[in-house]
């Protein structure tokens, strides 16, 4: 199995290895073309996009600074909004669907390492898709680790540490990420504690 198929197959592997870190240092030039566009530049940074994700859909936007491993195994479906710092450690592929918006400061992790140091030394790692369904909402300085699924329209709290898949329609927060409720018919009446929509 060559080192590309082992990123992808969820098995321990090493990553020392130099065509794999040339590869990685292509994604950050283009990262780095990016990162220094002005303002006004949307439509490089569009053109820009399609260079570093493997799939851009209609209408996104992502503000800089953006960080990825490599860019090239994220995918990103229609309207999808990131605030600054978002960080994309996609080792392997992460899928981001339609309409979803993730906050400042959000880490989505595809990688990991052993836990048992003596083989966690010999610089091994396993990566492991993370899915993130359409109309989810990520807080502010949220970290989804590798493995995770997010159902469709959940709203994960700032700051939460997401180990364990969370399912479609709820809010969801903390350290580690648990379910706090289901979304219903208050939040179709109010948008932020006791303020109603007018």
């Amino acid at each position: 199995m060559d080192i590309k198929s082992k990123m992808h197959s969820q098995k321990i592997y090493s990553y020392d290895d130099q065509t794999l870190a040339e590869q990685q240092l292509q994604c950050l030039e283009v990262l780095y073309d990016f990162n220094q566009t002005r303002p006004k530049e949307q439509a490089k940074r569009n053109d820009l996009m399609q260079q570093i994700f493997a799939e851009v859909g209609d209408n996104c936007y992502i503000e800089p600074p953006l960080h990825a491993n490599w860019g090239i195994h994220t995918h990103l479906g229609d309207n999808v909004y990131a605030n600054f710092n978002l960080t994309l450690v996609d080792d392997t592929h992460i899928y981001i669907g339609d309409d979803v918006m993730l906050g400042p400061n959000v880490t989505l992790a595809t990688a990991g390492h052993p836990i048992d140091p003596d083989i966690r030394k010999q610089a091994t790692q396993f990566n492991i898709p993370i899915i993130i369904g359409s109309n989810v909402w990520i807080g502010a300085n949220t970290v989804v680790l590798p493995g995770v699924t997010i159902g469709e329209n959940t709203v994960i709290g700032a700051g939460s540490i997401v180990t364990k898949d969370i399912p479609a329609n709820v809010v969801a927060l903390g350290s580690p990420c648990r379910v706090l409720r289901e979304i219903n018919d208050h939040d179709k009446k109010y948008y932020f504690k006791n303020r109603r929509y007018e």
